[in-house]
């Protein structure tokens, strides 16, 4: 039984840390269903393509069925780079966010007060922390 409450609550930390993911990246989302798309849109066309293979024999039957595969790699290719390249831009630009908000933080050291209060309520806005 306790085998049991464990694995449920691993299971339950790990939805709560991949939910925080995509928290932490609400373009991610959208970046994993056109990479989907993509592939989608790959097979598609390679079944297709392979189909239209079909109506030859021999030697051009295999040459066909090798570009087809050969179009197919290249286009789920092409969809894995645009996605990881999205996340490494999205990367990039919470990296820089953070930078910028540790500055502004810095600045808003040097005032007291309410005024304090206000620049760094301002950084956060400013810097979506």
């Amino acid at each position: 039984m306790r085998s049991i409450t464990t694995q449920i609550a691993c299971a339950a930390a790990a939805c709560a840390l991949a939910g925080m993911a995509y928290a932490n990246d609400p373009g991610k989302v959208q970046r994993d269903d056109e990479y989907k798309a993509a592939v989608a849109h790959a097979d598609a066309d390679y079944k297709a393509a392979k189909t239209n293979c079909d109506k030859l024999s021999g030697n051009d039957k295999d040459v066909c069925v090798k570009d087809a595969k050969a179009a197919h790699t290249a286009a789920v290719e092409d969809a894995k780079a645009r996605h990881k390249a999205g996340a490494a831009m999205a990367s990039a630009r919470d990296s820089k966010l953070e930078a910028q908000y540790d500055a502004a933080k810095e600045r808003c050291d040097a005032l007291q007060g309410d005024q304090k209060n206000a620049c760094i309520a301002d950084a956060k806005l400013k810097f979506h922390q």
